[in-house]
């Protein structure tokens, strides 16, 4: 019974060593492995790191009765994180349904993505394997697969376009009065009974009054003299000049005791001999029998002694012309032009700090252009808001404010009245604009594509959305073509990286950020232009020197962390 119970340890003994022996091999020989990880750097992109593995195991490694699994996991300063797909992998004698792997040798194939997260940027991908065979489990050392993430894709600005709504303030606003001095046929001499007409009468009160106003300034007298295109082409040319002088002589009388009448040009005089262009407007204008005949004349012929011809022989129309036509054709016509002055610039800003309920809504919207202060600014727009709560230029353009001082939340409120007041595409616009600001990206989409119509900054919100979703083809597409960083980036992101350098050296202004300073060094590295990437890695550091610290554990500038220009550009 001894002589039994002492084979039956050695036996299980035996097994025991056995079983641990097959875990032992693997786990000894596990640098035989071959891993192949795609791709070979990481890199996040729609907020994911999506990882590609496929391992290659040799003949006569894998232990018919062992299974394995397989986990990629992502550790960095603070953490790890494993990927949720489990890879499992089992010998030919495993009476289970996982992926075999033949004593022979085999391979697998895995994917799958984990979110990405700041911490990811410095870090390492390893395999966590664990071994199990029969009863007894054994972790193989931890392989290596890859160092750290690009993240590249992360540095685009999350902000919106807003659209301000634009005042309608004119400062000089130009108006004018005129009147008609009549002639009797063949005369030119200025009738008491017209200087009496209510017309007349009329230019002078104006005159006057434009004289007593400090805010109007008289800008020309313009006097048009005619002759109606009956008789004689040159009794007509004589005619309509004399009418010219006793209109002058009537004009310039009138303007006798006024300074301004004395600059250079004030008076305009003109005279024309024959007024076919009048006389073709009144034929036009009347009820004529002949009408369409006349028109027909006088498109058919330019010779003006043919026209009066032509138009003669038309008896009975022309009987009706000369009582009816012909007579308001004999006038000189007299426009004064005057210039409507409004508040200065200074004026109104000086009325918006003190008393803006004094100011006109086109005067109040305008005086918050005149500063660059985004204070005074709201100030000013929340000062017409108040006066005219039905304005919704004022509603929009304080929550456009609000968001320009990072005001969220409250530019939402403003947004949102302004909504109330008339939901159109610029407060939609503004809105999806906010929400982005929030990080409610979500929202900003639908409130765009709610827009009954695209415009280039809805276009650019989306553009920045479909960046954030790794769609970066369609992002260049909404961009469009006007250059800015988050065109360069998705640029780079796709691929484009040649493009994406012309979009960044066309850039008016470097932002002081110093994104677009560092995506130009991004550029250079991918492009291996050195100077380039030099460039634009001191550029950004000159902006913001928490560039450097960035620089030193970006996958995207490795191939220069020895050089000695590099070191120095970020100690």
């Amino acid at each position: 019974m001894k002589k039994f119970s002492s084979y039956l340890i050695l036996i299980l003994a035996a097994l025991v060593m056995s079983s641990c022996s097959g875990l032992n091999k693997m786990k000894k020989n596990e640098g035989l492995i071959k891993y192949e990880v795609t791709p070979k750097v990481l890199q996040t992109d729609a907020g994911v790191v999506p990882v590609q593995i496929t391992g290659t195991f040799p003949q006569k490694y894998f232990d018919k009765k062992t299974t394995i699994t397989a986990t990629p996991v992502l550790t960095y300063e603070g953490g790890e994180t494993a990927f949720e797909k489990v890879q499992i992998l089992q010998g030919e004698s495993v009476k289970e349904n996982n992926t075999v792997i033949t004593y022979n040798g085999g391979n697998f194939k895995y994917e799958a993505s984990v979110p990405y997260k700041d911490a990811m940027k410095v870090s390492k991908l390893i395999l966590k394997v664990h071994a199990v065979r029969g009863k007894k489990s054994l972790d193989f050392d931890p392989a290596p697969l890859a160092d750290g993430v690009i993240a590249t894709s992360t540095l685009v600005m999350k902000h919106g376009k807003t659209i301000s709504m634009k005042d309608n303030y004119i400062r000089i606003t130009p108006e004018n009065q005129a009147a008609d001095i009549n002639y009797v046929i063949n005369r030119y001499d200025i009738r008491p009974t017209e200087l009496k007409a209510e017309d007349i009468k009329l230019l002078k009160d104006y005159i006057t009054a434009v004289a007593g106003d400090s805010n109007r300034q008289f800008k020309t007298a313009s006097i048009s003299s005619y002759a109606s295109p009956d008789g004689k082409y040159d009794l007509n040319e004589k005619l309509s000049g004399n009418r010219g002088t006793a209109a002058d002589k009537f004009i310039k009388e009138s303007f006798k005791k006024i300074e301004a009448s004395k600059a250079a040009g004030f008076f305009d005089s003109k005279t024309t001999a024959e007024d076919w262009d009048g006389f073709k407007t009144e034929v036009e204008n009347s009820t004529i029998q002949d009408k369409d005949l006349i028109l027909r004349v006088l498109s058919m012929y330019s010779d003006p002694d043919v026209r009066e011809k032509e138009i003669r022989n038309i008896s009975a129309a022309f009987e009706v012309l000369k009582t009816d036509i012909l007579p308001k054709l004999r006038r000189s016509k007299m426009m004064i032009n005057v210039d409507k002055v409004g508040r200065s610039d200074e004026e109104i800003l000086a009325q918006d700090k003190s008393d803006p309920k004094v100011l006109s809504l086109e005067e109040m919207l305008y005086a918050a252009t005149l500063t660059k202060d985004a204070n005074e600014q709201l100030a000013f727009y929340t000062a017409a808001a108040e006066a005219y709560p039905k304005c919704i230029r004022a509603a929009n353009n304080v929550g456009v404010t609000l968001l320009n001082l990072g005001k969220t939340d409250e530019a939402i409120a403003a947004f949102e009245k302004a909504q109330a007041i008339e939901n159109n595409d610029v407060v939609k616009n503004n809105l999806g604009a906010a929400y982005m600001a929030k990080g409610n990206l979500d929202k900003a989409g639908e409130l765009y594509n709610s827009m009954a119509a695209a415009t280039t900054e809805s276009k650019f919100g989306l553009g920045v959305i479909a960046v954030t979703k790794g769609e970066y083809d369609k992002a260049v597409n909404l961009f469009g073509t006007e250059p800015c960083f988050n065109l360069a980036l998705a640029q780079v992101c796709k691929g484009d990286v040649n493009q994406a350098k012309v979009t960044l050296d066309n850039m008016k202004e470097m932002c002081k950020c110093g994104r677009p300073s560092y995506l130009k060094a991004v550029v250079g590295a991918r492009l291996d232009n050195r100077d380039y990437m030099l460039n634009g890695l001191r550029e950004a550091v000159g902006f913001n020197a928490d560039w450097k610290a960035y620089a030193k554990t970006d996958l995207e500038l490795a191939k220069f962390w020895n050089d000695d220009t590099f070191k120095s550009a970020v100690q």
